[in-house]
């Protein structure tokens, strides 16, 4: 099996490499990832300028890797048309370093990468976790749930949303399926105003978490230490 791995959170994170060594024992492994942090840029492509790709030898032995400056999406592009050999039997984003749940999954460009992907006929999963440095659920979790996912069929213009809780092992709950994305951001919007001449201010973000959600969301799943397993649709394609 051919797998394609794209984040956007940079090719040196963490969350990559756990996802990585994971593929590794499903197939054969291509890393084509931003060579900086591309987190919210969802679907967003280059249009003006240049982006350069270049070869890197990757931490885990047999992987092919690339760093790409551009977007995530970018990323996907570009391994199609330029890297891999053939098309790839199917693609993995992240491991994300924060949730995409709710309404982030809008803004995500984990989710985007999977988007690009099924736009050209690959089966997608994207993978989060939790903002923290604890994988030890992900790691525990991860192969198992990948090989479940895939042995299932989905339509060609879905992805999987695995969620994974940064809870020690003792606090996992479980997993529960079919979750669907929560209608209100995990972090609400919130700047801190600070004050300029001439009527002018800047805004730091430094968003709220949200602390409750509906049942049966993917939300509410992550905040009770369950790992969260659901579908994204593409309304475009058909």
């Amino acid at each position: 099996m051919r797998i394609l791995v794209v984040n956007d959170d940079g090719i040196g994170a963490d969350g990559l490499r756990h996802l990585v060594q994971m593929a590794k024992e499903l197939g054969e492994v291509w890393v084509v990832a931003p060579n900086q942090q591309c987190s919210a840029m969802s679907h967003r492509i280059t249009v003006h300028g240049t982006i350069d790709v270049i070869k890197k030898d990757y931490l885990i032995d047999g992987v092919h890797a690339y760093a790409v400056g551009g977007t995530p999406a970018d990323c996907v592009k570009i391994g199609l048309r330029y890297l891999l050999p053939q098309k790839p039997d199917i693609f993995f984003s992240g491991i994300n370093y924060g949730y995409n749940v709710g309404l982030d999954i809008l803004y995500s460009g984990t989710v985007g990468a999977a988007m690009e992907a099924i736009v050209n006929g690959i089966p997608s999963i994207a993978f989060s976790k939790e903002m923290n440095d604890n994988y030890d659920v992900t790691d525990a979790y991860l192969l198992s749930i990948t090989k479940e996912l895939l042995s299932r069929s989905i339509q060609k213009n879905q992805i999987w949303n695995v969620n994974f809780p940064g809870c020690n092992m003792s606090e996992l709950r479980g997993i529960v399926e079919d979750r669907i994305p929560a209608q209100e951001q995990f972090y609400s919007d919130h700047y801190e105003r600070t004050e300029l001449k001439k009527d002018n201010f800047r805004l730091r973000a430094c968003g709220v978490k949200n602390e409750s959600a509906k049942e049966g969301t993917d939300m509410k799943a992550v905040l009770e230490n369950y790992i969260s397993i659901g579908k994204v649709d593409n309304h475009i394609l058909r």
